[in-house]
């Protein structure tokens, strides 16, 4: 057969083989942990069966396929380990916390005694090298498994109508759902550790960055508080996970979750408006987040709380403060880098900044993306009155040197994010940047002309840009917003399905569209948008605002 390895086309096989067969010194030799590999741009388990004219490709776990692998397995390991020595308990996978996943326990308390004996455990299973078997069966085989084992791991494939059988994975006589391809022993997550932490414990592993050795841990004692806050509220709306949101959805379309997530959201917006209205010397709002996370409806809803405080928001973009087309930086590429802060002209901006708090008129630039150059027409004067303040939304506005000449008691600084804390199931969480991606398609389509795989082929760069400028900065925030909807992947996947099923298996994006596509069919679609309010943030991306965008 004739096989196209990364890229280039090796020689003929006489017999068929599974991937691990044909590149087992690649797999052994590697020191980035080869983990899986993508055949003809889907991603398989490397005990895959060649076909003559495949196209195979290694995965590691510097690649953000590989990375999830290797998560999926050091969380199933974890899960066998506690299956084994605390068979009772009852985990929650609740979010991603700097190289490490956050887990917790319902019925017992995390002790340093429990996680010895549960890392030691662990190690065992490790060095056992045991295998992980992929078992399928038809939906009737499941019920009646699922009913004589009384386990609920896995049961939810069941109410999935597009699945037409029920996966789980075993290793020994344990079992459990992942979702998504899993290494095929448990040798191959021989760097871990688990570490107890706040009320529960945290899953480490490597970065993708530097795969040999456990990434470095870095508290965010804001960005974790936020998503306790929002955790515990989904507990108290009993919805924190798929079955619980479509069991809502069954009862009313979804009417109750709409109006009680909105609700959170304008409470939340309203008691940042009065966070900043009680701090007098407050002259300057700044908000940054990632993409999609909802900043431009943010910016004019808090605008709104604002002016009920006896403030005015006066807006203004970093847009237009770019440096001249000459001076601006180049990327590693030798492109022009338009998302370093040192793209922006600090001099001016800050100059202008610092006048306007000192009541002075200034003339704002407009600048010529055609020519490079800022430019002023005698018209565009901006004064700052006494009951008004100026609100920044930029990717740079929790970084200070985007404001340096501005003290510290004249600004608010506000991170926003969509961080949802709903899960698949107890073990399988849904990532934020997977939705934030989600709202971005739909967006990106009915705004922009963009087709999904355009989004998807952009989603790495913008990445990229958001974890130099942008994350290493959130606990620099005075308040961090959370705009996720518990129920808007109900309503964003009946629009992200269809743009997604476009891409064709020939494209390198297709292993992800399907990714996204099999979790997504796991919701039941919000049929009746009436209830979502023409100001909600997720107008932004489905249309119907009342605000102008």
């Amino acid at each position: 057969m004739k096989i196209i390895y990364q890229g280039k086309e090796v020689g003929m096989v006489k017999d068929i083989k599974k991937v691990i067969d044909m590149f087992n010194d690649n797999v052994k030799l590697s020191p980035k942990h080869v983990i899986a590999c993508k055949c003809n741009n889907e991603v398989k388990p490397l005990d895959y069966i060649i076909n003559e004219g495949d196209e195979v490709e290694i995965l590691d776990i510097t690649s953000k396929d590989g990375m999830m692998v290797y998560i999926r397995g050091a969380l199933y390991i974890m899960a066998k380990a506690f299956h084994e020595v605390y068979p009772k308990a009852q985990i929650i996978v609740n979010f991603q916390l700097s190289n490490s996943m956050f887990c917790e326990i319902d019925n017992m308390e995390v002790t340093d005694e429990v996680i010895e004996k549960v890392r030691n455990k662990m190690l065992e299973i490790v060095q056992k090298d045991l295998p992980i078997t992929r078992k399928q069966m038809t939906k009737e085989e499941a019920k009646e498994f699922f009913e004589k084992e009384n386990t609920l791991r896995g049961i939810l494939q069941l109410s999935n109508e597009e699945k037409k059988e029920v996966t789980l994975y075993f290793c020994e006589d344990y079992y459990n759902y992942f979702y998504g391809v899993m290494p095929l022993t448990t040798g191959y997550i021989d760097i871990f550790d688990l570490k107890k932490y706040k009320t529960g414990f945290l899953v480490r592993y490597p970065s993708r960055s530097n795969p040999t050795e456990l990434g470095e841990f870095k508290e965010s004692k804001k960005f974790l508080a936020t998503l306790n806050e929002y955790n515990d509220i989904n507990s108290l709306m009993n919805v924190k996970t798929i079955y619980h949101i479509n069991n809502r959805i069954e009862k009313d379309d979804g009417r109750e979750l709409i109006l009680t997530s909105e609700a959170l959201i304008e409470k939340k917006i309203a008691e940042i408006a009065d966070m900043i209205a009680k701090k007098k010397n407050i002259k300057m709002v700044l908000i940054a987040g990632p993409s999609s996370s909802g900043k431009t409806t943010f910016a004019k809803r808090l605008g709104i709380q604002l002016k009920v405080n006896g403030l005015k928001p006066v807006t203004i973009g970093t847009d237009n403060y770019f440096v001249e087309r000459k001076d601006t930086p180049r990327d590693e590429n030798g492109d022009y880098d338009f998302e370093t802060i040192d793209a922006l002209d600090l001099t001016l901006f800050n100059d202008h900044l610092t006048r306007l708090i000192n009541g002075e008129t200034v003339e704002m630039p407009t600048f010529d993306f055609k020519v490079g150059t800022k430019r002023y027409n005698g018209k565009n004067f901006l004064h700052l009155a006494e009951d008004e303040v100026l609100v920044i939304e930029g990717i740079h506005c929790l970084n200070d040197r985007l404001t340096s000449s501005i003290p510290k008691e004249n600004k608010f600084k506000i991170y926003i994010s969509d961080l949802t804390v709903l899960n698949i199931d107890y073990y399988n969480r849904i990532s934020t940047t997977d939705t934030r991606l989600i709202r971005r398609i739909v967006r990106d389509y009915n705004y922009r002309s963009y087709s999904a795989l355009d989004t998807l082929a952009r989603w790495p760069s913008v990445n990229s840009g958001e974890n130099k400028n942008i994350f290493p900065y959130q606990e620099e925030a005075d308040a961090m917003f959370n705009s996720s909807l518990v129920y808007e992947l109900a309503v964003l996947g009946k629009y992200a399905i269809p743009l997604l099923k476009e891409i064709g298996k020939d494209k390198k994006e297709y292993s992800e569209a399907k990714r996204l596509v099999s979790f997504l069919e796991y919701f039941k679609p919000i049929k009746d948008e009436s209830t979502i309010p023409n100001n909600s943030l997720l107008r932004e991306f489905i249309g119907g605002s009342i605000f102008e965008y």
